[in-house]
């Protein structure tokens, strides 16, 4: 499995070039609308620009990704961007470029190095942090199958979203993809002793 990368904060950069100025925002984005939302935001920022330029990934479990050229000929802008940001596997942010023309053109070739310059600067100033899929789960056992548990945690890479301790205990817990079958495989044999178990959706789990 590959591994996926985000980041948590706001990164930015400055690149110039032939007297235009090239202002980069990196920025979190778990969802479109979010990514719609900073773009927004970037935009109110730089009224007078000449292009905001941009692409965004979310979704770790199945990536949708969408790049915009906004007026720059087609290919030459969003794109770069958005090669950029899967060379280093970023998932879940959006890169916006912001053009203000110098006067000087630089033909389709010098746009797609410089647009994707841009979003390569700001990613290398970037702190990244590895995102791992996850399918998530909830168990509802009594006390006395505690070491089931244990034993499961001992043996794979789960990641505990909660945990209810009442009559009988509730546990909510992720599973990195690449885990899935063998723990599936080993939940077949001790399901039956479960008051409860349900496989409840897909997430994700940022490492610290």
């Amino acid at each position: 499995m590959n591994f996926l990368y985000t980041v948590t904060k706001l990164f930015k950069s400055d690149y110039r070039i032939k007297e235009s100025k090239f202002l980069g925002y990196l920025h979190p984005a778990e969802s479109k609308t979010e990514a719609d939302h900073f773009l927004e935001t970037v935009k109110d920022e730089h009224p007078t620009a000449t292009h905001h330029c941009y692409a965004w990934r979310v979704n770790p479990n199945k990536i949708e990704e969408f790049d915009q050229d906004d007026g720059e000929p087609s290919g030459t802008a969003g794109l770069p961007i958005l090669n950029a940001l899967k060379s280093a596997d970023l998932v879940n942010c959006i890169m916006v470029s912001v053009r203000y023309y110098g006067g000087t053109k630089l033909g389709k070739s010098g746009l797609i190095d410089a647009y994707g310059e841009s979003a390569r600067q700001c990613i290398e100033h970037a702190v990244m942090k590895e995102v791992v899929p996850v399918q998530t789960y909830r168990i509802q056992y009594n006390y006395e199958h505690q070491g089931i548990i244990d034993k499961l945690k001992n043996d794979f890479t789960l990641i505990e979203l909660n945990s209810v301790y009442l009559e009988d205990v509730t546990y909510e817990f992720g599973c990195p993809v690449d885990e899935i079958d063998r723990l599936e495989g080993k939940l077949k044999s001790v399901t039956h002793l479960f008051e409860d178990f349900e496989k409840t959706g897909e997430s994700f789990h940022i490492k610290k």
